[in-house]
């Protein structure tokens, strides 16, 4: 096996940079303050007009390759997408479907499942979700148990914190088939049984997920009793975290313009508040953890795209990195903008609870670094 020694390239084709453009474009037309701020004051932010924007550009098919009706583009691509889409930030299905579902399809699904799903995926005609979490709140943790008749499954429990969940048409439910072994089960979001309820507070449409004595066919276990559910959902996850990265740094980016902007055109004592150094070391610091953020994220991506052995250890430091960085670039335009910054119509606080909402999502900062000891066997 020869051994792939292409030197790292983090720049974007010409095409990519068309890619970034026209959803910069299209995010600024269509997702003002004001729309956003409307969507987030529901407890579902997800609308059939926002996401067919999407869809009829192929956008939510480009992870899908072009034998199922996607676009075959590389994560690489879909980070650009994101990257765009947490300028806004824009909410809905976009990531869980998207990406993580998508890419838990490819990783699991036999080859009917995924010539099945997949086309109405691309065509945004399915929406999946994952519902994976429990009472620990750690993604390496599932109590839940699958029980098995003749010719169904029965699923009993909670999920928790589950994401985008009121916007899918399909869920991907974890649940366990052995004390080890994990299964993955695409339920229908009506499915008798199956209860959502809603949570305040947080971004994404967050809610618990109640399964009360829900039956579901044997059909519904992606791949085949042999899988290792486990082994499928964590390559799938760490594929699109780096994605998930991009959406939180689009949000870091636009939150940083808005400190400059404000910093310049806010006076005090004669003088614009940008030229104090307390302002200076807030700003500066932003500079700093977005940097970071970004080219650990664009590292990982490219490694990924690459095939390269060390993709694991790049990717658990973008999502120590970014999640910590998201967190404190949204703290330090607070302290810049003060009493503004809390104010709900200037835009400030969607990405500061956003920020709040990603901060552990599949694992906070410090996890991400413990993996990285890991993967790096130091």
């Amino acid at each position: 096996m020869v051994a792939n020694t292409s030197s790292m390239d983090l720049s974007l084709t010409e095409t990519q940079e068309m890619l970034r453009s026209t959803i910069r474009s299209l995010v600024s037309q269509e997702f003002p303050t004001q729309t956003l701020l409307d969507m987030d004051s529901k407890k579902n932010p997800f609308t059939t007009a926002s996401w067919n924007k999407l869809t009829s550009s192929g956008w939510t098919s480009l992870l899908i390759p072009e034998i199922y009706g996607g676009e075959g583009g590389s994560l690489t691509d879909s980070a650009i997408l994101f990257q765009e889409l947490g300028r806004g930030p824009v909410p809905g299905p976009h990531f869980s479907s998207s990406v993580l579902g998508t890419l838990i399809l490819l990783e699991i699904g036999s080859e009917d499942q995924k010539a099945q799903l997949l086309p109405e995926l691309a065509a945004g005609k399915e929406i999946i979700g994952l519902a994976h979490t429990e009472s620990e709140y750690d993604h390496e943790i599932v109590g839940m148990a699958a029980s098995e008749t003749h010719d169904c499954y029965i699923l009993n429990g909670t999920k928790l914190f589950v994401q985008d969940v009121l916007g899918t048409t399909q869920l991907i439910i974890t649940a366990l088939l052995q004390p080890n072994k994990l299964g993955l089960f695409l339920v229908n979001s009506s499915t008798y049984g199956l209860e959502i309820q809603e949570l305040d507070g947080w971004s994404t449409g967050v809610s618990n997920v109640h399964l009360n004595h829900v039956k579901i066919p044997k059909s519904s276990l992606l791949g085949t009793e042999t899988s290792n559910g486990w082994v499928e959902l964590f390559a799938a996850v760490e594929r699109a975290l780096p994605v998930l990265c991009a959406y939180q740094i689009g949000s870091c980016e636009a939150v940083f313009d808005m400190t400059v902007k404000y910093a310049n055109k806010r006076h005090q004592f004669g003088v614009p508040i940008g030229k104090f150094q307390r302002v200076q070391d807030h700003i500066i610091s932003q500079i700093n953890y977005l940097d970071a953020a970004t080219l650990s994220t664009y590292e990982a991506l490219w490694k990924l795209d690459e095939g390269k052995e060390t993709a694991k250890s790049s990717v658990h430091l973008a999502k120590a990195l970014t999640s910590e960085a998201h967190y404190q670039i949204c703290n330090a335009s607070h302290e810049v903008h003060a009493g503004l910054g809390i104010m709900r119509e200037y835009g400030l606080t969607l990405h500061t609870k956003l920020s709040r909402t990603l901060y552990h999502y599949f694992g906070d900062p410090k996890y991400h670094k413990t993996q990285l000891i890991r993967s790096l066997n130091l």
